[in-house]
């Protein structure tokens, strides 16, 4: 039996449309009223061939997060590369480009 599954995406926006609070569900996935300081979402449209995306971050979000997120979704997509295409070169190219990341943006390898 074929299943459909949601997921969703509330913002809050101030008067300046600038987000301030991000609340996102996931029920299949037992998510519900989860606070998020940040999405990044990406879809791929075929007919194109163009990554479309959806990047928001609320008001108060600190510029430390902001580097760590960016960061951890760079070393992800080295994940989803190896994951998805078997190609280890080029993950480990991502993989040392986050790295060095680590130093520019003065984060511990922790991260």
């Amino acid at each position: 039996m074929k299943k459909q599954a949601k997921i969703t995406l509330d913002v809050w926006l101030d008067e300046n449309q600038i987000p301030e609070r991000i609340e996102w569900n996931a029920p299949d996935g037992g998510v519900f009223h989860a606070d998020a300081k940040a999405a990044f979402l990406t879809l791929w449209d075929d007919s194109k061939q163009e990554t479309l995306r959806l990047d928001l971050w609320t008001k108060d979000m600190s510029v430390d997060a902001m580097k760590k997120f960016i960061h951890q979704n760079i070393v992800t997509s080295a994940t989803i590369l190896r994951r998805a295409t078997s190609d280890d070169e080029a993950a480990e190219v991502i993989e040392e480009f986050g790295k060095r990341l680590l130093k520019i943006l003065k984060l511990s390898d922790k991260e």
